[in-house]
């Protein structure tokens, strides 16, 4: 363990596919994956809620998506022909009122646009639809017809992790305490347990770490873990058409097998960094806030027996809440894969291959991710995404 010509830091699900799709854009030189923790147990990618959807505000993120989307409708051939993710095609319902119907109809534009197949309804019309959502305060609503919906997220990166095992991909399991940098250049790292390893590049795909990993490097950041609660509930009532909802308040809830799981209570006031030691559910938010709503928006919910729940630490990009990718432009073998502020999952595969072919080829070919560079940081130029869930 000398030496790699590529270390990417973090073997999660961003890691992961950034190591796959370099082998599999041609790149033949040694690459080694850093993981501190090879169970994932605290892992974003592992405590997601492991959804897709395309209905974002900027056509960049929709893209980036769409490409997972087309990911997904491939597996078979790329990871064998029992390649399963149980994925759920029953698509996103995002509500809004009326001062956010406006919102809504400049972003629906954007998501036809690109290709997605949205609809926008009214009231009425959604009321007819979902016999049992509330309307009460609604003026509309956007449903994902196709393109969206959920998936088995440990499944997903269990593909990834078993393909790099066939493909000359160093799997390392331990901690990187240090990154040495001459001048403008990135030599190698220290690793807990293994010492100094030298590299030829590094990618920063360490999650919700990635602001920390940056510092190392002598490199500002923005990106610190926020924690999210996941609430699991059961209900007399089964509804098989009900997508992802997403009330105006934030609060989503879907179905999960027999079960339901619901969140997004974490109010932005209060909402800071996260202690890393710190996975225990917040109950109060499932009693104060997210069952009331529930409640409101769902009669049916108005009797419910809550059963367990978890905590996870995501990527919160402080300055815009949308990823960084790329390049730093004078630390040029320093690349960000951070901050994606809750749609990491979703997005992994896209900014794998794209840094794949940025590193291969010398450019972006199948998602542009020029948008997405550090450089806005510096230069006060926020890429702001309003669908944030």
């Amino acid at each position: 363990m000398s030496g790699y010509d590529i270390l990417i830091i973090g073997g999660a699900i961003v890691g992961s596919a950034s190591a796959y799709f370099l082998r599999d854009q041609g790149f033949t030189g040694t690459i080694g994956v850093v993981e501190r923790d090879p169970s994932f147990a605290t892992s974003a990618t592992t405590l997601s809620a492991a959804s897709i959807r395309q209905q974002f505000s900027i056509a960049e993120n929709i893209r980036l998506s769409r490409f997972t989307l087309n990911l997904f409708r491939e597996l078979t051939d790329r990871f064998g022909a029992d390649a399963d993710i149980a994925f759920r095609e029953k698509g996103y319902l995002i509500l809004a009122s009326e001062a956010g119907l406006p919102i809504l109809k400049t972003n629906h534009a954007v998501q036809l646009a690109e290709g997605a197949e949205i609809v926008l309804e009214d009231a009425e019309a959604l009321a007819k639809r979902f016999s049992w959502l509330s309307t009460e305060d609604i003026a509309g609503g956007a449903y994902g017809v196709s393109g969206e919906g959920w998936f088995d997220a440990h499944a997903l990166l269990g593909l990834f992790r078993k393909a790099l095992k066939s493909m000359k991909v160093d799997l390392i399991t331990d901690t990187v305490t240090g990154i040495a940098r001459e001048g403008d250049t990135i030599t190698g790292v220290t690793l807990e347990q293994g010492g100094a390893v030298s590299a030829g590049l590094i990618i920063n795909a360490a999650g919700p770490n990635g602001g920390k990993v940056a510092a190392m490097a002598g490199i500002d950041l923005p990106v610190e873990p926020r924690k999210r609660n996941v609430f699991v509930f059961e209900a007399r009532d089964r509804f098989e058409d009900m997508p992802l909802m997403v009330d105006p308040s934030g609060i989503y809830v879907r179905p999960e097998g027999q079960v339901y799981i619901t969140g997004g209570a974490e109010h932005p006031d209060t909402d800071g960094p996260a202690d890393p030691r710190d996975f225990d559910p917040d109950w109060s938010l499932f009693e104060d806030v997210i069952w009331p709503v529930l409640a409101t928006r769902v009669p049916a919910f108005e009797a419910i027996k809550p059963t367990r729940a978890w905590a996870g630490h995501y990527d919160y990009n402080t300055f815009d809440q949308n990823a960084v990718v790329g390049p730093h432009p004078q630390v040029k073998n320093f690349l960000f894969a951070n901050g994606f502020s809750g749609h990491g999952l979703q997005q992994a595969a896209a900014v794998g291959k794209a840094l794949a072919e940025l590193v291969t080829f010398g450019g972006y070919r199948s998602v542009d991710c020029s948008a997405f560079a550090w450089e806005r940081i510096p230069e006060n130029r926020p890429f702001v995404e309003l669908n944030v869930i």
